[in-house]
């Protein structure tokens, strides 16, 4: 795809109340995809369930990152909760090196996924509002 016909993807990406390697890692994977384009709609330390709210409300799709879950259970849970709430679709990205996730978690996404960028982009793409899913054989 040529980048004037990429569509930009609003994301909301699973945090904590500071910044953590795994989010950054999960960001940096995102920006160094060079086929996908898309916007950062959570804000590291508003964690409260109105802020989730209104971070979420125009999101297209939530991420959630899973290896944060098993370390801030109850942040992140609020944060599904919200998603469920708005019916947002939900992508897990399995812990890192890791190939399991809770079986909660699996039960709720629309893909569960590991850390390879393609596989990622190709789930939110899936998952997303747009017609431009196109997957990648890897």
């Amino acid at each position: 795809m040529f980048e004037e016909e990429l569509n930009t993807y609003k994301l909301f990406i699973s945090h904590t109340s500071k910044e953590d390697e795994e989010y950054t890692k999960f960001i940096d994977k995102l920006n160094d995809s060079y086929d996908f384009q898309w916007e950062n709609h959570s804000v590291l330390g508003e964690t409260s369930k109105e802020d989730i709210k209104k971070q979420i409300e125009p999101v297209d799709v939530v991420v959630i990152l899973s290896g944060l879950y098993s370390m801030n259970r109850d942040t992140i849970q609020v944060q599904i909760d919200v998603a469920r709430e708005l019916e947002k679709p939900m992508v897990v990205i399995r812990p890192w090196g890791m190939e399991n996730v809770p079986g909660n978690l699996e039960s709720i996404a629309s893909g569960v996924v590991g850390w390879n960028t393609h596989c990622v982009v190709d789930n939110i793409r899936k998952s997303g509002p747009y017609d431009d899913y196109d997957e990648y054989d890897d």
